[in-house]
């Protein structure tokens, strides 16, 4: 690979051709020698900027810096997409073509950016929808896994209304109260949409509130009232319960004895009982990336590592459109659209700085750290929950697919993409996990198989008039100059209700019908379909079988075809590792749902860097084999590949830190375009 240089220009003499977008920014890792690295720079040409006498782009000023270390250029091959879905390949061609103006362009492929796409499509909208890294590879993918009806939000509108504020603005506290607990029952309600129609992504699970005492000093929250809740904690749990119209499995108490049986790692020492209620978890990169493809079922044209470069404004400052890139090509292009939404995330203000130059920030990212132990801290059908850490804060204590997952913290800072969670973060998990789990269990920092860091978008609107009231939940905006809207905030449980709200902005009055959509997957599901896989495929083990209809639904068949029909000869249905029941012929299946990275399947087609960080090392060759097989990878597009894998999976922490010096040490510096 030769690379040749100028102020603002890259050529890659193997590949032939020009490059370009907002910043210079390498696509390529430090172990490699110079010379065999593959580049991408980021810089407007010449022809873009130029694109009509009446248009002009505003470039980005920020690129975050860990994107160096998630893509590859590596000319995939086309390989089909899951059956009745275009394939990857397709969606870059009509997304390329420039034969369609958009009736909207999303920007920004996570829960809130593709459920967009998914409900302007499902009105009959043309749709484009693009995302720079892979779905869901930011905020989406880095949960606490579930999809929960916000009880803390109605302790904290109770809270509220209980103040002497009462008093003293009656009107405006009882208003602020009641828009809470309208929040909470939106919450309920698209719990109870996910948990019905869904049930192929997600299921309940119940969670023990242990108490020690009969009353607590100082009182949480701040509030007198919670020094009470070992009191009244079972009637809340039933009010609770009837938000959802005692549709959820209803809550219950536990005795010590009953608690020693059904939590057998809970300390029970001074236990007086325990409360138990009900919210639902699911898989959630597998979630983001089953709204994703049905998207792309209902007609989007939606793709991953497709990075907006710039916006392209007509004479009067009205945005038309974007150029973009595709990062695993290198092929620049634009799109037309009659209308922008940006679901950035907690990098709404980077695409917003596209838009408008120096703006007010709209987004404060808010960091949370999870940990993953073994399985065993945790029974399988139960977690729990510290209502009252040492700091405030909750802390749950869940089971997630056969581990124990531990979070989350809460920091105000600024939203980046690679992982690399504070160690003292990680020690203060653990901790505070101690209070409540046997003394006879020893917590070590050794049992941490993997720590990760994920943002919560927190959303202010920046074109509200003086004095307008501050948003507790999402936030949709809409810039008068340039008619761009952005949506940001929010949670997982209310993707689809946020998606609904900024589509009613665009829709010139079609309805939303998303509540009557099943995701992929969901068509067809039984809920013993397990049982039929073991039954039809000879050999398979029970929990491949459990994992396969719990990730994929009804296309669980379709993965087992790929191998026991001979459809691919080079997967068989093997595990990929010991103590795993990740298969083979998901990695092969992993492409046809647009994976284009190692690190796409050991991160979110299947969770292994999320729950056992040195796992994941140990299944990159294995992977990298297979998907260099399907994709056609060139000897050293593969070496790179590996590279990037193992550069980013760093950046989680396991049994040992996170390597944050390696994750930034010969990154690539930017330059001005």
């Amino acid at each position: 690979m030769i690379i040749l240089r100028s102020s603002n220009r890259l050529v890659s003499a193997s590949h032939s051709r020009l490059v370009t977008a907002t910043t210079t920014s390498s696509i390529g890792y430090r172990n490699l020698p110079t010379s065999r690295r593959t580049f991408v720079s980021f810089s407007r040409s010449r022809k873009q900027t130029q694109d009509s006498s009446s248009a002009s782009s505003k470039p980005s000023l920020r690129r975050d810096p860990g994107l160096t270390f998630t893509s590859v250029i590596s000319d995939p091959k086309e390989v089909p997409g899951p059956e009745g879905i275009p394939s990857r390949s397709r969606q870059v061609q009509l997304l390329q073509s420039g034969d369609i103006q958009y009736d909207v362009l999303v920007i920004g492929g996570g829960a809130t950016g593709a459920g967009c796409a998914l409900d302007a499509a499902a009105r009959g909208l043309t749709v484009a929808c693009v995302e720079r890294g892979d779905f869901a590879s930011e905020t989406s993918s880095r949960s606490t896994k579930l999809i929960w009806a916000g009880i803390r939000y109605m302790a904290t509108a109770t809270a509220a209304l209980l103040n002497p504020s009462l008093f003293i603005k009656p009107i405006v506290t009882v208003q602020d109260f009641l828009g809470e607990m309208k929040m909470v029952l939106n919450c309920h309600n698209e719990r109870r949409y996910m948990i019905d129609t869904q049930k192929h992504l997600c299921h309940w699970i119940p969670i023990a509130v242990p108490f020690t005492s009969w009353h607590v000093s100082p009182a949480p929250m701040g509030h007198w009232l919670f020094g009470f809740f070992p009191v009244l904690a079972p009637v809340v749990f039933k009010m609770y319960d009837a938000l959802s119209a005692f549709t959820c499995p209803p809550s219950y108490i536990m005795t010590p004895s009953r608690t020693k049986t059904a939590f057998p790692t809970m300390a029970t020492e001074n236990l007086k009982y325990c409360a138990v209620f009900y919210e639902a978890q699911h898989n959630d990169s597998r979630t983001n990336l089953a709204i994703a493809m049905s998207a792309a079922e209902k007609g989007a044209h939606i793709a991953n590592y497709v990075e907006i470069t710039n916006l392209i404004q007509d004479s009067s400052g009205t945005v038309t459109g974007a150029h973009a890139v595709d990062r695993m090509t290198g092929k620049s292009f634009a799109i037309r659209a009659k209308k922008i939404i940006l679901a950035g995330g907690p990098f709404t203000d980077d695409l917003r700085q596209m838009e408008a130059g120096e703006h007010n920030p709209a987004v404060r990212g808010a960091s949370g750290t999870h940990i993953v132990l073994p399985g065993y801290f945790t029974p399988p059908g139960m977690g729990m929950l510290d209502y009252n850490t040492s700091d405030g804060r909750f802390l749950f204590i869940l089971p997630w697919l056969g581990h124990t997952l531990i979070g989350t913290t809460d920091k105000k800072t600024p939203a980046e993409t690679m992982q690399n969670p504070p160690e003292d973060e990680i020690e203060w998990l653990l901790n505070e996990s101690k209070k409540y789990l046997s003394p006879d269990l020893k917590i070590r920092r050794s049992d941490v198989l993997s720590a990760w860091r994920g943002w919560r978008p927190l959303a202010a609107d920046p074109h509200a008039p003086p004095g307008a009231p501050v948003s507790r939940d999402h936030v949709i905006s809409e810039n008068p100059e340039t008619g761009v809207l952005f949506i940001a905030g929010g949670k997982w449980t209310t993707w689809r209700e946020m998606a609904q709200e900024v589509v009613d902005r665009v829709a010139n009055g079609t309805k939303c019908s998303t509540l009557g959509i099943k995701l992929h997957g969901g068509e067809g599901y039984e809920g013993n379909l397990a049982i039929q896989l073991i039954q039809k495929y000879d050999g398979m083990a029970q929990d491949i079988a459990e994992h396969l209809v719990a990730t994929y639904g009804s296309r669980a068949l379709d993965v087992c075809e790929l191998s026991q029909s001979g459809q691919v000869t080079h997967v068989s249905g093997k595990r990929l590792l010991d103590g795993f029941p990740y298969i083979d012929s998901e990695v092969v299946y992993a492409t046809r749902e647009y994976a284009c990275t190692i690190e796409d399947v050991l991160s979110r087609r299947t969770r292994l860097a999320y729950l056992d960080k040195d796992a994941a090392v140990k299944a990159i060759p294995q992977v990298a084999d297979i998907m260099g097989r399907e994709l056609g990878w060139s000897k050293k597009v593969k070496e790179q590949q590996i590279l990037a894998a193992r550069s980013y999976i760093e950046s989680y922490a396991g049994r040992t830190p996170a390597n944050t010096a390696q994750n930034t040490e010969d990154a690539p510096t930017p330059q001005a375009a």
